[in-house]
């Protein structure tokens, strides 16, 4: 069975990002909000962001708060923020994979790779 799972570590912090607001979407010719999670203490939200029926082959986006996390956390960021919601898009193509989708973010930054 798939699913969809992701994890946020704060690379300036050296530390998961905890309370990060993370928001869900497919998008097919409409976009359609799925769900909102925050992380928790260990940068990660409890359990899949998206598994068993509702984990279906198409393409997905993630964004992820960013600057409201790092306001929240002391960061001092310019107005507009550099770096202020992350879109990741991707595509599932098999519905019976795990797609997990991390995020190493710093204020300036950010990288992304499909993880297992």
């Amino acid at each position: 069975m798939g699913r969809l799972t992701t994890h946020v570590l704060d690379t300036a912090a050296g530390a998961p990002a905890h309370g990060l607001r993370i928001e869900l979407w497919r998008l097919a010719g409409h976009d359609e909000h799925l769900k909102t999670e925050v992380t928790n203490d260990d940068g990660r939200v409890d359990g899949a962001l998206l598994e068993g029926g509702d984990f279906t082959v198409g393409t997905y986006e993630l964004r992820f708060h960013a600057g409201d996390y790092l306001r929240a956390n002391g960061t001092a960021l310019a107005d507009p923020a550099f770096l202020d919601v992350i879109p990741i898009r991707f595509g599932i193509a098999d519905a019976g994979a795990h797609y997990h989708v991390p995020l190493l973010l710093s204020p300036y930054g950010y990288s992304t790779y499909r993880g297992s």
